[in-house]
């Protein structure tokens, strides 16, 4: 059964796992945010329940009682059955009737036995509403744990990375995002690769046909690891071309908006900038970098850009999948940290972001911190906000007025390192007039006999470009 392309959704069972150090409203909080991914998915969330457990190792990760529990909403038997049946040899089938022969059954290789442990802490979970389709589990599941999940609830089975690679895999446009997708995706299958029922049939191998040579599951693994190998080369291509266009833009003043996907970095950039970004209230409605100038147009030009979004347990392998993407954050002049101010859960949201941007080297950047959707708050709420970030932006991307004042804030910030300069251009230097205009901001201008005087309002470093390569 392909999950993903069902013409009717799937109902699905949403399972938590609670660890020791993990609080009742951060497990809730993480449960409402998967249900939003997998809502994103097109899935019918039918119900959710957690365990608290003290680690994620065991066999079938939750407990044997839980796992009972769970499979009412599936029809499996919560009991995890055997994973490989040893084939027979011919002698031994010739006495198949016999009543008294017992198969041999082994377990898989990778099959985890969980060491006893104290008594398990679950609640029963109420009678199910309507059957599970498919349950999907907050965190990451290894191999044998998957296989042994399905085996007992009888039902398809994903984990949270699973579920943001397929979302990523929808939502990608560009060759770029398409590229660090791919290998996201193929480095999250390669360990989770299943035998088929021919898989202990090997392919000749050695020289002469001698030798064992490859199961099949092992040729697949490594037609996925050259297939990987190639997408990074053309990814590391592509990033040439993208670190090349960067440096044509290296002299530019940059602006990244940053933040937790949903947080509003799409609207704010449709407003900055005039442009037509997608907006969606969906968790990564866009996962391609969109570079815009700040409209009306500042001299100098102020270029906005807009990251991929960010989330709790993002998978390491998409981190560094789209650190090209997150390059654009490196190279910029200034962070915008976007926050959903009406999520109560946007500190944990903001930890999340600053953390995940410390990760790709981004944490020394200047930055400015932007509560976005206030309009959502009351105004005791706003008060309370205003007390603990003096130094953020209030506003919402919907309000005008709020975005322009956000657009002079901009300017103001980047003027605050600009110096004042008068620079007297001889009427027979030809184009300096002309890029003056297009890239410094003039504040006034005179004329007489000899020349042109232009005020202008710039960065020492470009007014000294400016008087080099024209003698002036």
């Amino acid at each position: 059964m392909d999950i993903f392309n069902e013409s009717k959704p799937l109902n699905a069972l949403l399972v938590g796992v609670q660890l020791p150090k993990v609080s009742d409203q951060e497990t809730e909080g993480s449960l409402a945010e998967l249900a939003r991914l997998v809502t994103t998915l097109g899935y019918n969330v039918v119900g959710q329940t957690s365990q608290k457990r003290s680690s994620q190792r065991g066999a079938t990760v939750l407990g044997d009682g839980k796992l009972k529990d769970v499979a009412t909403w599936t029809g499996g038997t919560g009991v995890v059955g055997p994973m490989v049946v040893k084939k027979k040899h011919k002698a031994a089938l010739r006495f198949k009737n016999n009543e008294d022969e017992e198969d041999d059954i082994e377990f898989d290789e990778d099959f985890e036995f969980e060491e006893p442990t104290e008594p398990e802490e679950w609640e029963k979970t109420a009678p199910p509403q309507a059957k599970a389709q498919i349950v999907i589990f907050d965190c990451d599941l290894s191999p044998s744990q998957l296989r042994n999940l399905e085996s007992a609830l009888g039902v398809p089975v994903l984990d949270r990375t699973g579920v943001i690679i397929e979302i990523f895999s929808r939502h990608a446009r560009t060759k770029a995002a398409r590229l660090q997708v791919e290998i996201a995706r193929l480095t999250y299958v390669a360990p989770r690769l299943r035998e088929t029922s021919g898989g202990e049939d090997r392919q000749g191998g050695g020289i002469g046909g001698k030798g064992a040579g490859e199961t099949s599951i092992e040729l697949d693994r490594r037609k996925i690891r050259d297939r990987v190998k190639e997408l990074k080369k053309e990814l590391a291509d592509i990033a040439q071309e993208q670190d090349l266009r960067r440096a044509r833009r290296g002299q530019e003043i940059s602006v990244a908006l940053v933040g937790y996907t949903n947080a509003g970095k799409s609207s704010l950039m449709r407003a900055l900038t005039g442009s037509e970004v997608l907006v969606a209230d969906k968790l990564f409605a866009t996962l391609d970098t969109t570079v815009r100038m700040l409209y009306p147009e500042s001299r100098p030009k102020i270029l906005i850009s807009d990251t991929v979004g960010f989330i709790k347990k993002l998978p390491h392998d998409l981190v560094a999948s789209f650190k090209s993407t997150l390059d654009e954050a490196l190279s910029a002049s200034l962070l915008l940290y976007v926050v959903d101010s009406s999520d109560p859960t946007f500190h944990s949201q903001l930890a999340v972001t600053r953390s995940v941007l410390a990760e790709v080297g981004a944490g020394e950047i200047e930055s400015l911190l932007v509560l976005n959707k206030v309009d959502r708050l009351n105004p005791e709420e706003l008060e309370n906000l205003k007390n603990e970030f003096p130094e953020a932006v209030f506003m919402s991307s919907l309000n005008p007025e709020d975005v322009a004042s956000l657009r002079l804030h901009l300017i103001k910030h980047f003027e605050n390192a600009m110096v004042d300069q008068d620079l007297f251009i001889p009427y027979d230097v030809q184009g300096a007039i002309g890029e003056i205009r297009g890239k410094i901001r003039v504040l006034g201008e005179s004329y007489d006999n000899r020349g042109v005087t232009l005020k202008v309002r710039a960065h020492m470093e470009d007014i000294a470009r400016i008087r080099t390569r024209y003698g002036i």
